[in-house]
């Protein structure tokens, strides 16, 4: 599984009068993880109903990609260091895609 793709799955729930400055920093996040080793992909969307809840898509090569990821300067001094704190919520779902023959 050491080179088996790594998809993430994230759900954040803003605090309440919060979505301005979340969306505010999540432009550096993104420039900054695509231009990463390894990233396949770094996608952000909006619930429909609740804008207060965001979903992150993100896809690795790999395990060590995606610890890279987790241990990079923006990761660590933007997401955790000043959105993290600004969040009621949030899920992580690390997963493997599983592929099948049709």
């Amino acid at each position: 599984m050491e080179n088996s793709p790594i998809h993430v799955i994230a759900k954040w729930q803003v605090k309440p009068g919060e979505l301005e400055t979340v969306l505010g920093l999540l432009p550096e996040v993104v420039k900054a993880s695509i231009a990463e080793q390894g990233v396949l992909f770094y996608k952000i969307q909006q619930d429909n109903t609740d804008p207060d809840t965001l979903f992150l898509f993100e896809g690795y090569k790999n395990e060590n990609d995606a610890a890279a990821h987790r241990n990079s300067d923006h990761f660590q001094r933007i997401l955790v260091g000043k959105i993290v704190p600004l969040l009621e919520t949030r899920e992580v779902n690390v997963t493997t895609p599983l592929t099948f023959e049709l």
